[in-house]
């Protein structure tokens, strides 16, 4: 692939775009739920429960497999390699966190 038409990960939260390498990619409701929120607190750790309770309200905070699912769904729309993810970073035990050298605007 030609190096200057990979510029990756582009979210543009006004008009609820997702791009990775110019082309526009299609997330379910909840996939765009996670993202937004991940952009949000870009380049900062976003606990497990956190992102639960936002998502998916306060009776879910202890059923990080939902996150774990969508998260793994995400990273196949989002990164080149999903099994060695750039933009969605895994803190073991924490959270996730979006990388901030993404193209992000809200």
């Amino acid at each position: 692939m030609d190096d200057n038409l990979n510029i990756g990960l582009q979210v543009d939260l006004t008009s609820r775009l997702v791009t990775v390498d110019g082309k526009e990619v299609s997330l379910t409701a909840t996939e765009y739920a996670l993202l937004r929120l991940l952009v949000r607190h870009a380049g900062r750790v976003i606990t497990h429960r956190q992102m639960l309770r936002e998502i998916w309200g306060p009776n879910a905070e202890e059923h990080r497999q939902y996150l774990r699912v969508y998260v793994t769904h995400l990273r196949r729309k989002i990164e080149r390699d999903p099994q060695n993810p750039v933009h969605i970073k895994t803190e073991s035990g924490i959270g996730y966190r979006l990388t901030s050298s993404d193209s992000l605007s809200c």
